[in-house]
């Protein structure tokens, strides 16, 4: 792994320097977008990840989304920035937003900050749509932080209450072998075959007023799908 650092800094530098310098002209993102996916499909090339993407055809181009997945690694954004051809933003915990340069980029690029201890969620939804306006769609990890076995965990239904609030259509996602490349604690990684699940999109019913039990009955159905498709492919043979 250490003799691919070298080209793993210099197209790190290269992409992020291009992409920090478009955000200053581009203020939807879009060519940061475009760096981000050279740079994932790069990093997976360059470690040896190999990504299996199923379902593609189950989602209709120019439809805005909200993609919900489970979360095994830090690898599992790559595999989806790189494998799914949507202008993807992302919801992220609000202390990423202090980081010097990152929070200032991510920020310009569009991404979505959240603070869990004091969610804003009328601020929260109004930048939703504002996002939804220009054609971007969502990346969710709904468990909330990396799995530390590889199985989904239970998912939080905040985001899910937002997602009925704005009415857009919720993709889940299942992300499947990247623990076997990186998992939570380990800083080395190792070749693997990924696999991404992409299911039929479920489309909650818009409602300005939706409980909590709502949110969290969508939540679990969400789960539900995603769960079971990790179990069967990573797990059955076990």
């Amino acid at each position: 792994m250490f003799f691919l650092i070298p080209a793993i800094t210099v197209y790190t530098v290269v992409l992020g320097a291009l992409s920090i310098v478009s955000s200053l002209f581009d203020r939807r993102g879009y060519f940061a977008h475009g760096c981000a996916r050279a740079w994932s499909r790069l990093i997976l090339k360059t470690t040896g990840v190999r990504v299996t993407v199923e379902g593609l055809g189950r989602l209709t181009p120019g439809t805005t989304y909200i993609f919900v997945s489970n979360h095994q690694s830090i690898y599992d954004t790559p595999v989806i920035f790189a494998s799914l051809p949507y202008q993807i933003r992302i919801i992220a915990k609000e202390s990423l937003a202090r980081f010097p340069v990152l929070g200032w980029h991510l920020k310009r690029g569009g991404h979505l900050f959240v603070d869990r201890r004091h969610p804003d969620r009328a601020g929260i939804l109004k930048r939703w749509r504002a996002l939804v306006s220009e054609g971007l769609s969502l990346i969710i990890y709904a468990e909330g932080t990396r799995s530390p076995d590889g199985r989904v965990a239970r998912f939080k239904a905040g985001s899910f209450l937002l997602a009925m609030q704005a009415g857009l259509p919720i993709v889940p996602l299942a992300v499947i072998g990247t623990r076997q490349v990186m998992p939570k604690g380990r800083l080395r990684t190792e070749p693997a075959d990924v696999r991404l699940i992409v299911h039929e999109p479920i489309h909650a019913s818009a409602a300005a007023e939706p409980t909590a039990q709502d949110a969290k009955a969508l939540a679990e159905r969400v789960q539900r799908v995603v769960a079971a498709a990790v179990d069967e492919r990573q797990y059955s043979a076990l």
